[in-house]
């Protein structure tokens, strides 16, 4: 993906999200999703704005059907954010990059 932002699967998404001593954004998302690629440059910048701080990854829904069906992801782009393993807040829907970075801030 690039230097900000990440990318995960199924597979990685325990040991990448749950098990991360940092808070993660992630970016359920997929391809063909017009509003999915309006958030992608915002992403960028609140990744590089948390670089040390937040991870940010993005999670294909089309690629990796388990983890969307788990968390009850039903459209997309949701962002979710995980603290010590567990869901903290949600954003379904395109947000701009003030509504993105206070969930990110948000004390959980």
């Amino acid at each position: 993906m690039s230097a900000f932002v990440s990318e995960t699967t199924d597979r990685l998404f325990e040991q990448e999200v749950l098990k991360s001593e940092q808070p993660v954004l992630v970016d359920f998302w997929a391809a063909w999703c017009g509003p999915c690629r309006m958030v992608a440059p915002i992403l960028e910048q609140v990744g590089e704005k948390f670089q040390g701080q937040a991870k940010v990854v993005k999670v294909n829904v089309d690629e990796n059907p388990l983890t969307p069906q788990k968390y009850g992801v039903r459209g997309i782009p949701t962002l979710v954010v995980f603290k010590n393993g567990q869901e903290v807040a949600r954003q379904v829907g395109a947000a701009s990059q003030n509504v993105i970075e206070n969930l990110l801030t948000a004390r959980h």
